[in-house]
């Protein structure tokens, strides 16, 4: 168990580049004008990851296909949604997935969501990591644990997501020391339920603790809502604050 700490001496001054790490709008039928907001220029995003039913779905989608097309377009990394539902899934299974988003979407990476943070599955996702670079050389990956995983993962990913949950827990939370030894391109933070007043305050936190990618939104879980799907009430704003220009 990695020491942890409430500081990150060093990162609080650097000039890092923030930007928006995107974990799944709803589907494009469902939220156009969203979608389209995306390829605005001035927009800091990293990528996006495109999540068509849990997944790939069944069959090509006509409406991600053109949604992907269009961020692709602009320069922005659209990746696949791979539910590793912390391990239970089977390889094969993930790896099917994979291919459909490259054949059907020519995604530019993945995000293995739910995935494992614990010594013992490492292997497993290692192999899984392994494959994904073998099928897609350029793959970015990214390892959706939403908590610190134990220091080894960061061997096999370009990126980690470190924190996801509410606003109420990231305010008081705290960085594994490890993290220290790597860039803040690295990390990821998907923080819902941010108030509006309160964004200065999330953005610090991110710097503070190291990480260059977030998503925050002021929405939050409800009984058959995902807080990731919508855009944030304050897009505008946030873009504003850490972008080159305002979203319109």
């Amino acid at each position: 168990m990695p020491y942890l700490t409430s500081t990150r001496p060093g990162t609080a001054g650097t000039d890092v580049r923030t930007g928006f790490g995107i974990p799944g709008l709803a589907h494009p039928l469902l939220a156009p004008t969203e979608w389209h907001r995306l390829t605005h220029p001035g927009t800091p995003l990293h990528w996006v990851v495109l999540n068509v039913a849990d997944g790939p779905g069944v069959q090509p989608d006509p409406h991600c296909l053109e949604a992907a097309g269009r961020l692709r377009n602009a320069g922005v990394r659209v990746l696949g949604h791979l539910d590793t539902a912390y391990g239970l899934r089977s390889f094969g299974e993930v790896i099917s997935d994979a291919h459909r988003f490259l054949d059907w979407y020519q995604v530019d990476g993945f995000l293995l969501h739910r995935c494992p943070a614990d010594r013992a599955s490492l292997p497993e996702v290692r192999r899984t990591v392994g494959t994904l670079r073998m099928i897609h050389e350029d793959a970015h990956v990214v390892l959706g644990h939403g908590t610190h995983p134990c220091p080894g993962y960061a061997e096999y990913a370009d990126q980690l997501v470190t924190f996801s949950g509410a606003w109420s827990d990231y305010r008081w939370s705290q960085v594994a020391e490890w993290t220290a030894d790597h860039p803040p391109e690295r990390f990821c933070h998907f923080v819902h339920g941010v108030p509006r007043p309160h964004l200065d305050e999330a953005l610090r936190i991110a710097r503070w603790q190291g990480a260059a990618t977030i998503w925050f939104t002021d929405h939050a879980p409800g009984r058959h809502t995902d807080p990731w799907e919508p855009m944030p009430g304050y897009w505008d704003d946030i873009v504003s604050r850490i972008g080159t220009g305002v979203s319109e």
